[in-house]
Order: C-alpha cells, then structure tokens, then sequence
C-alpha cells in the first residue's frame, strides 16, 4: 500500500520536542555537536580555553574572526584540517581552511584530540605532497 492511499499526501508529522535530552543531564547547553561527525562534544578542553574543533575528526566551524574564543566571523561556514604546523616551543596546532569564504584560521591541538587524526593529519603532505601548495597558494 503506498503513502498516498494512506492519507498522508504530502503532510508531514511534527517532529516531537526534544526536550527529553535536556531534561535528563544528557546534552548540556554548552556542548555542541561536530558539522562533520555529529560526535557531541563538549566545550571543556584540555589545554586550552576556547574548545573550536572537534576532537574526533579535527572540523571545525568559522566562528571566531581574529582573537581565539570571539565569536565574531559572520561566515559560520565548515573549517577543514588542513594540516599541522609546530611553534618554535614545541607546541601542534591545526590549520583549518573555510570551506565556504577561503580563511585559514590557526588553531591549538588540544590534549584530548585523537592521536591518530593527528598523526594522519601530519603525514598527509607526505602523502600528497600538493596539500601543502594548496595552502601556501591559498595564503
């Protein structure tokens, strides 16, 4: 028997609150979920104060202009990771390009990212060694 002997032609049921997860401590109001991944991800980070990537699949969203944790870019587009870059004292950080406007944004590892991610994230230019023109091109 097909939808439209059924009465339904075209309508849609309404979608039931979702206030059941908010109720119970299972989705906090501060956490948000990965545009790549959908992992829920809190917004505590070891390492660092402005959680702005996932630490699953390393995506990101372009919210934060020019200051870590401002909130301020209007673009609100999907970030990438590109690749790692390493500061003088040790520390990783991702590069993550915009996949809507172009802008590359910098941004620390955290100390709860996946390890392996990482690590194919580091490698990937030696895999495919236009990755890193392709970013060198796009600064």
């Amino acid at each position: 028997m097909s939808r439209n002997n059924r009465g339904f032609r075209g309508r849609r049921r309404p979608q039931r609150s979702k206030d059941v997860l908010h109720t119970q401590g299972r989705h906090r109001a501060n956490d948000f979920r990965c545009v790549s991944c959908r992992l829920d991800v809190s917004l505590d980070a070891p390492g660092t104060t402005h959680r702005n990537h996932c630490p699953n699949c390393l995506a990101s969203l372009h919210v934060d202009r020019r200051i870590p944790g401002d909130r301020a870019a209007d673009c609100r587009g999907r970030m990438e990771a590109l690749g790692i870059a390493v500061r003088p004292d040790g520390e990783w950080t991702v590069i993550h390009q915009c996949v809507s406007c172009g802008d590359l944004n910098v941004n620390r590892v955290a100390g709860d990212d996946n390890p392996l991610t990482l690590i194919r994230l580091a490698l990937r230019p030696l895999a495919d060694p236009g990755t890193g023109g392709r970013a060198l091109l796009a600064l």
